[in-house]
């Protein structure tokens, strides 16, 4: 019996957020109809993780593979799912759960980012384009640095003017000081794009704080069921499924 893929998603008080992500798990159903593929949240919406946890073990399943789609290994990655789980575990001894790595700053999810522009008028050959990417921010410097990062490969093999990294929270620059930045170095049109999975209060703080900066910009879609993400969940599900084998081949 292949283990369920258990999609976990943040969870958020803006009904279009949790519509993206259910969109996104209908199209990763829709391309492997073989595999059972299950949305939960970790909060804000339901259903939640433990409800359908619970069901898995009641269906008999022995193990499932737990996929966050988080971006970054902050608090709910490394502290708030693995309580969870472990919750689940002792309710549930005899189901084998494993939790996979966050999405993180995959390639194909910086190739997503940068469709979505190209989606919002932003032609790869556009010289006088900025890009600003726009990212939660954390209390981590660490990770702001690596965020701040994300900006310049969004960028990469463009002809765009420049990127730059902007948070929502925690950190700066903030997306008005990344706007000035980049008109000051020559952009005459920007993009803003949003480093989410899906729409929701903080982009939406985001843009109202962009329209302030004047003219000539423009909000790209978040990464919503792109191409791109469903293939990083299904390599998150079948690495960690690896594991699983490995686990059950030792403890036969």
């Amino acid at each position: 019996m292949t283990p369920p893929l258990i999609a976990v998603a943040h969870g958020s008080r803006d009904p279009r957020s949790a519509r993206v992500v259910a969109t996104a798990v209908s199209a990763l159903r829709a391309q492997r109809p073989d595999l059972d593929v299950r949305l939960c949240f970790l909060d804000l919406n339901a259903p939640s993780v433990d409800q359908v946890l619970d069901a898995v073990a009641a269906e008999g399943h022995p193990s499932a593979v737990v996929v966050p789609m988080l971006l970054g290994s902050a608090f709910h990655a490394r502290v708030d799912l693995p309580g969870l789980l472990d919750a689940v575990r002792l309710r549930h001894p005899h189901l084998h759960v494993q939790q996979a790595d966050v999405l993180g700053q995959d390639t194909r999810l910086i190739d997503a980012v940068r469709d979505r522009i190209v989606e919002a008028g932003g032609s790869t050959g556009d010289s006088g384009l900025g890009v600003i990417l726009a990212a939660v921010g954390s209390s981590d410097l660490a990770t702001n640095a690596r965020t701040r990062a994300l900006a310049e490969s969004v960028v990469a093999g463009t002809s765009w003017s420049g990127g730059i990294t902007c948070f929502a929270t925690s950190a700066e620059p903030t997306v008005q000081q990344a706007i000035s930045t980049a008109r000051h170095v020559g952009a005459d049109r920007i993009v803003i794009a949003p480093w989410f999975l899906a729409p929701g209060l903080l982009t939406d703080r985001l843009s109202h704080a962009a329209e302030t900066c004047g003219p000539g910009i423009t909000y790209a879609a978040t990464i919503g069921p792109h191409p791109g993400l469903l293939d990083v969940m299904l390599d998150r599900y079948w690495q960690t499924l690896a594991l699983l084998q490995e686990f059950h081949a030792l403890s036969a």
